[in-house]
């Protein structure tokens, strides 16, 4: 399998990119990995790259983008942080990657039993890791269900895998008011902005309807 070109680029839609991102999971899940050669598309992106999405992700070591989704060199712009969340330094990357750099779609994609989120939900405090959970609190108070104090803890899997999801949806609204570049893009058809979670337990990833 080839690195992407800038033709090739070109062809794909942001439905199309949605559409690659799908398949490359679902061969992940089933061990049937594409056939690459990752030094050769190092040879064929040495002189630029035309990935075709952008991915903010957790920084979690069982979630990278490249391999849940069967990507390869050149193929996606990976953003890492954990609790995926955005601030300006994402979004400018966002806004290189899909005015500049040409990706049709962004994804934000957060992840069951995130210890980011669990550590909002605990209101956990330690360094600069306080001011990062900080960011993932309006989704923990987003979340209404449970309303006993008790349950609204790490320790009800149920209730952090609801605030990942809900932090999801909250990071793709602050995409979207807090980017015009990428807000404008997806309004003319060029982007699609767009949520899913992955499960960690099986491998596999269930994107948000559009």
């Amino acid at each position: 399998m080839k690195a992407l070109t800038k033709e090739t680029q070109a062809k794909i839609t942001p439905q199309t990119a949605v559409q690659l991102l799908k398949e490359g999971n679902q061969r992940f899940q089933q061990k049937l990995m594409a056939d690459r050669d990752l030094l050769d598309q190092v040879n064929d992106t040495k002189s630029g790259q035309y990935p075709f999405a952008t991915i903010l992700s957790c920084i979690d070591s069982r979630v990278s983008s490249e391999l849940i989704f069967d990507q390869g060199i050149g193929d996606i712009f990976s953003a890492r942080v954990a609790g995926n969340f955005v601030n300006e330094d994402i979004l400018g990357s966002m806004e290189f990657a899909c005015k500049l750099a040409g990706t049709k779609l962004v994804l934000v994609l957060g992840h069951t039993a995130c210890g980011a989120v669990k550590g909002a939900c605990d209101d956990a405090k330690l360094g600069n890791l306080t001011a990062l959970l900080s960011k993932i609190k309006p989704a923990v108070e987003a979340v209404t269900e449970p309303s006993d104090a008790a349950d609204r803890t790490s320790k009800n899997i149920d209730f952090v895998n609801d605030v990942a999801a809900k932090n999801v949806h909250m990071t793709i609204d602050n995409i979207r008011t807090q980017s015009s570049v990428l807000k404008e893009m997806e309004d003319n058809g060029e982007i699609l902005i767009l949520g899913g979670m992955y499960d960690i337990s099986n491998g596999k990833v269930t994107f948000f309807e559009a």
